[in-house]
């Protein structure tokens, strides 16, 4: 058996795996695999919701013969702490500007109650996943410090994100039986640098990147590294 762990990465809301990709290449000599969420996507018809998120984060550790490592991206920590309590070969999760919610937190909860502005809702009951959401000014949210394009590319490729995946509560925390690092992005505008801060108490280490919210695209390497270090710790 490797005593590498194998790499599982999570995107966030409105992505897919396409982000990692710059990521990716820095890490050529690692077993990565990447998975792509339900809840995010094209058709509004289609789309999934947390719990279908977190079936398909079990599934992909599930399939992966030896330890993992996973890290999770901004959303994709809720369906990543949904799924993992009970998943004996992950070694560590990595929530890099990622909701590291508690039992009964959900995104909307964890924000207030108020949908922040850059958030477009479109409820549509007849939808299975009770409406979809559309990110606003994506440029100025998400790729602040990606170079220019770069981050055009992936505001083309953005999606939608379901309602209920927001909406829904997280019913297990996999942090508190599985060892965790928080990476907290200093300037994210996404996710508040201050709301990072307070998820990051609950995990056991605490790393920090002077970066927005997609260090995936805009230092790739950087990143590359503080991930190479808690594979290896």
């Amino acid at each position: 058996m490797n005593s590498v762990p194998s790499l599982l990465l999570v995107h966030g809301a409105w992505h897919g795996p396409w982000a990692w990709q710059p990521l990716i290449e820095q890490l050529a000599d690692i077993d990565v695999h990447t998975v792509t969420l339900p809840s995010s996507g094209h058709d509004p018809a289609a789309l999934g919701d947390l719990y279908e998120d977190a079936a398909v984060v079990k599934a992909a550790v599930a399939a992966i013969n030896g330890p993992v490592t996973v890290v999770a991206h901004s959303y994709g920590g809720a369906p990543v702490t949904e799924a993992l309590d009970a998943a004996d070969n992950v070694r560590r999760i990595v929530y890099l500007a990622a909701f590291q919610l508690d039992v009964g937190d959900s995104l909307f909860s964890s924000a207030g109650g108020v949908a922040p502005p850059w958030w477009e809702v479109h409820e549509d009951a007849t939808l299975k996943a009770g409406g979809y959401i559309r990110a606003l000014r994506p440029l100025e949210t998400f790729y602040g410090d990606v170079d220019p394009e770069t981050a055009e590319e992936a505001v083309s490729r953005l999606g939608l994100q379901s309602s209920a995946s927001t909406e829904q509560p997280v019913t297990r925390a996999a942090w508190h039986t599985i060892p965790s690092t928080y990476i907290v992005c200093e300037a994210d505008n996404a996710l508040p640098p201050f709301a990072q801060e307070i998820m990051a108490k609950r995990a056991e280490r605490v790393r920090r990147m002077n970066s927005a919210h997609s260090p995936f695209l805009s230092q790739p390497a950087e990143l590359a590294a503080l991930i190479r270090a808690e594979l290896s710790a």
